[in-house]
């Protein structure tokens, strides 16, 4: 009898420890963060953003040569699947290497604003979205994405309107993200003219993160951009002695009025930020 009764008590005692271990795993455990991977690959942009809910997005893939290295990257952070792909503009220091990354996941969304041209890079983007079988939506203000994640919104603010053929960077895709209470906004190579468009039509707003437009030329990040998103951080994505001379003493002095504290990939190398939701925490790796 004694020896029934302490089997008894064994399993009660596992049985509790299961139960309200569980309980307690559940309680403690911590909402996930939304990460965004600001890649260095020289003169060009490339961005990669994980949310909490696991999503993956990336934003261009610097030019062709750099395709290989973003496709390294990624693997690396164990992607296998990007569920948002946005090619900001036909530019090949955006586009170049998206190809390559196409051709190394699978992608399901493809968003790119409604502007062609004809060089091979581009030519390389658009075959590769064909053999992915997905069709390309269009990037325009006013347009959401969708996630899985109810803590994270995004939407495209830019391009307002149409612009000459030649004007590629004002074509831009401009992302907004929101991470609950902290924000970001993605810029591509967007210039003045699409700055002032975006003021007039009032979808502009403060940001904690902003990633400077044009790798920081003086034709962008205006002084009157810079009064209204006022960012506490800006990221700029640069090549070490490139021949633009990007980025511009004219750009620096202007986020250093704005009081941004700034970050570049020349100088810093691959920029990591951490977003809990209500904190933004930032890391460097050369």
């Amino acid at each position: 009898m004694k020896h029934k009764l302490g089997i008894v008590g064994i399993v009660a005692a596992l049985f509790i420890s299961l139960v309200f271990g569980t309980e307690v795993t559940t309680v403690s455990a911590a909402p996930k963060d939304l990460v965004v991977h600001f890649i260095d690959i020289g003169q060009g942009d490339a961005i990669y953003i994980k949310t909490p809910s696991g999503e993956n997005i990336l934003i261009d893939a610097g030019n062709k040569a750099k395709g290989h290295d973003v496709v390294k990257f990624l693997k690396k952070q164990k992607v296998k699947t990007i569920d948002v792909m946005i090619a900001t503009h036909p530019d090949a220091d955006h586009i170049g290497g998206l190809d390559e990354v196409l051709d190394a996941f699978v992608v399901k969304n493809v968003y790119a604003p409604k502007i062609s041209h004809t060089t091979q890079a581009y030519k390389d983007f658009l075959n590769a979205v064909k053999r992915e079988k997905v069709k390309i939506k269009t990037a325009t203000t006013g347009v959401k994405i969708p996630s899985k994640d109810k803590s994270v919104q995004m939407k495209f603010l830019a391009p307002v309107k149409s612009y000459a053929k030649s004007d590629l960077n004002n074509w831009s895709a401009v992302l907004y993200l929101k991470h609950n209470e902290k924000t970001f906004l993605f810029t591509g190579d967007a210039e003045t003219k699409s700055e002032k468009d975006m003021i007039a039509k009032k979808v502009l707003s403060k940001v904690d993160v902003l990633k400077v437009s044009h790798h920081g030329s003086k034709g962008a990040t205006s002084k009157e951009f810079l009064n209204v998103v006022k960012p506490k951080y800006a990221v700029i994505s640069v090549g070490k002695k490139n021949q633009y001379k990007h980025p511009t003493k004219e750009t620096l002095n202007r986020l250093k009025a704005a009081k941004a504290k700034v970050y570049r990939t020349d100088t810093q190398g691959t920029i990591k930020v951490t977003s809990t939701g209500k904190t933004i925490k930032f890391s460097t790796t050369k």
